[in-house]
This record gives C-alpha cells, structure tokens and sequence, in this order.
C-alpha cells in the first residue's frame, strides 16, 4: 500500500527534501510550498485529501500548523542538528568567513557549544537564539540585529531573505539524514494506526441460550466468530476495521434491535486492547458499562477510559442523538456542528463543497475545507467529484457526507 506524505516548507527545501523521500518505496509524495512561513495554514488547507502525513522541513512551520489546529493526521518535521550547523561552518570556513562572530536562531544552544567544542572553534563570540513556540521571523530578525555578529546564521527563509541585504547571512538546509530519520518516524506512526484495523477484538455477549445461531449469522456480518464463553454468555472474535465499518464508525449496532426483536434482552461488549489479556479485560469492562446503559445495548470500550455507548434498542431519534456524539468526537467537530450538516446534507442531495457548507454555517471557505477533510479523514465523507464554481477559480471538491 502506497504511503502519500504531504512535504510542507519553502520551495527550495520542499524540492530537495521531496527528492529524498520520493527515492523510497511505496511512498509518493505531494508538495505543499510557501513563500512565508505564515502561509502553512493555506497550503496545508489546500493540499488534497489524499495526503496520509504531512513533513514539515522545519519545526517553525510544523508549530504553525499545530497552532491553527491542522495536524489532523500523522505529522512530523525535519530536526536541525549539529551535522546540519557542520556544513554550514565547512562552507563559511570555505568562504574566508570569521565563524568566531555568529548568531544563530532556532538550533538548541548546547547542541551548537556541542558542535563548535567539537571542531575547536571557540564559543565566546556566538549567540544563540533556541527555538521556542510562536518564534516568528520578525523575532529572528531582531535577535540577528541586535546580538551584532560578523554572521548570521538562520533557519527561516524569510529571515534569510531580510538578513542577507544587511550582512553576512548563511541559511540552514536539513541534512539527508535528518530527512530520512524524520520520514522513517513518520512512516512507522503512520503504519501502527493504519495496522489498528488488523487489531483483535473481543465482544461479549449476554443473550437468550436460543439465540445462538442467530448470534453466529449476525457475527458473520463483522467479519467474526461466535464461541461459548460460559454457561451465561458467548465471545464473538472479530478485528477492528470490520468492527469499526458495521458499527458506522463505533456509533450504531443494527444486530442489537434484530436479535432483541426475537430473543429479548442483548447486552454485548466489545473491548480493543494491545494485547490479548488486556482486550479480554476491556471487553468486561465494557460488558459492565452495557448493562448499565441500557436493558438492550453495546459499549465498546478502548484505551484511556474510552467507552463508546451504542444504543440499539432505543428510539429512532435518541439513536441518533447518541450516533451524532460520538461522531462529532471522532471527526473533532462539535455536535452542534454536525447537526447542521445534517440539514444541508438531507437538502443538497447532489454533495457539499467548501462553498456550500461556508454559506449553510456561516464560516469562511477554508474552515469549510478544514470541517470536509476532518469528515474525509474520519471516514463520514467522501470525495465524488468536482463542480465548476463561479469565476475562474479551481473546480470545486463534492463531498458525499454520511450523516
């Protein structure tokens, strides 16, 4: 399965760095540039829904982006080491340049003492400004101006581009290994959540002795197999992402109304641990919540003290209230919201767009596109399509929202 990583950063390093990790297998690559560290939010918003990660090749962008809220999926950034600061002062050194007189922004201040100590260069002439969140350009540039070195040594292209008219200004590029180790990060988090839909699940189930083959037929539809437990309950053996996919994204349980209609009471938990003693245990405890929850229910319960209420037996309208929250916190939207999508999709069968949803809740386009891809990625939306839009912008995205 192809991996697709979303590289976000100016365009120089955005091509270098997609280079190197185009050059590995089963990954493709997308490049998100920017002209300013401030336009993250824009690329990243207009990146397609295909990206699986996004790498960032610096940490000043990647802060940017967890700021505004859009690290919505696996994300990691390119670190500045000692190597890096290496063949900056190699390349000075080359120049004739005085490397006794530097400034440097971003780099950690003993990783730079680290580095120099190492080549015998002395320390008393750098100074050093770590990155800390919200450092911006403006806060580079004054640092670089007032500490007065021979050299300015940065890690923004916008600083970069200010600092070199005024002096001596040499700008940081990652590394190859700094590249590789980041992607290699990225693509073994990436890898472990997609491996979440492989995970066993364990459920079990409180019903009528009757009701067994039934039980067995409805398992099937999970993808799963029925086993006595003991002489008052059954053990249905399935994996995740079946799990995940009948249950409309751990929020609903058709069988539970079914198996209630003609054996009565159904109380069923499912527990999805790391290992198979911790999975058994989740799977009490959500059969323990289940039966406090309702005379016919389901909870599925989770790491972290997450228990998931599926209401089978109730009323059409309280089911649906119950679905809507816990939709609305695996999308990260509030339910609120999710209401109000749920209008206009009934009213617009032909699909949403970022216009239509910015017009139905009153936001701007790109927070449309930001709710679109947060349904996308929580598999509530898919993409169907384009629609030409007035004037002579690029087509419009149509979304198939599941609600």
């Amino acid at each position: 399965m192809v991996t697709t990583i979303g590289v976000v950063g100016p365009s120089d390093l955005v091509t270098s760095t997609s280079r190197i990790v185009a050059a590995l297998r089963g990954v493709e690559v997308v490049p998100l540039r920017y002209r300013r560290e401030t336009d993250t939010p824009r690329v990243m918003t207009e990146a397609p829904a295909s990206v699986d990660a996004w790498l960032f090749t610096g940490v000043v962008p990647y802060q940017i982006a967890a700021a505004n809220d859009l690290l919505d999926r696996p994300a990691a950034h390119v670190e500045y080491t000692g190597a890096t600061l290496m063949r900056a002062l190699v390349h000075l050194l080359r120049e004739g340049q005085d490397v006794t007189s530097m400034s440097i922004d971003v780099l950690d201040e003993a990783q730079v003492h680290e580095t120099l100590d190492e080549v015998g260069l002395p320390t008393d002439g750098v100074r050093v400004l770590p990155y800390r969140r919200g450092l911006g350009a403006d806060d580079v540039i004054a640092f670089h101006r007032q500490a007065g070195a021979t050299v300015a040594v940065t890690c923004l292209r916008s600083a970069y581009e200010k600092l070199r008219t005024e002096r001596t200004a040499i700008r940081l590029a990652p590394s190859i290994h700094s590249v590789r180790a980041a992607v290699n990060s990225l693509l073994l988090v990436h890898d472990a959540l997609r491996s979440d839909d492989a995970q066993i699940t364990l459920g079990l189930v409180e019903i009528a002795a009757d009701g067994e083959q039934a039980l067995r037929r409805e398992a099937g539809s999970l993808g799963g197999s029925v086993i006595r437990y003991d002489d008052k309950r059954f053990l249905v053996v399935a994996t995740r992402g079946p799990l995940e996919q009948a249950t409309a994204a751990f929020s609903e349980l058709g069988m539970l109304t079914r198996l209630k209609e003609e054996y009565g009471p159904v109380r069923i938990g499912f527990g999805i641990g790391g290992s198979g003693i911790e999975t058994e245990a989740l799977a009490r405890r959500a059969l323990g919540r289940a039966r406090t929850a309702g005379r016919t229910a389901a909870v599925v319960s989770l790491r972290n003290d997450i228990d998931l209420v599926l209401v089978g037996g109730a009323a059409p309208r309280a089911q649906q209230r119950s679905k809507l929250q816990v939709l609305a916190q695996r999308a990260g939207l509030s339910k609120a919201t999710l209401e109000r999508l749920q209008e206009l999709v009934h009213t617009t069968p032909e699909g949403l767009t970022t216009r239509s949803v910015a017009d139905h809740l009153g936001i701007q386009p790109r927070t449309a596109r930001r709710v679109l891809n947060r349904l996308e990625r929580a598999g509530l939306a898919d993409a169907t399509g384009t629609q030409i839009g007035p004037g002579s912008g690029r087509p419009l995205v149509v979304y198939r929202v599941h609600l």
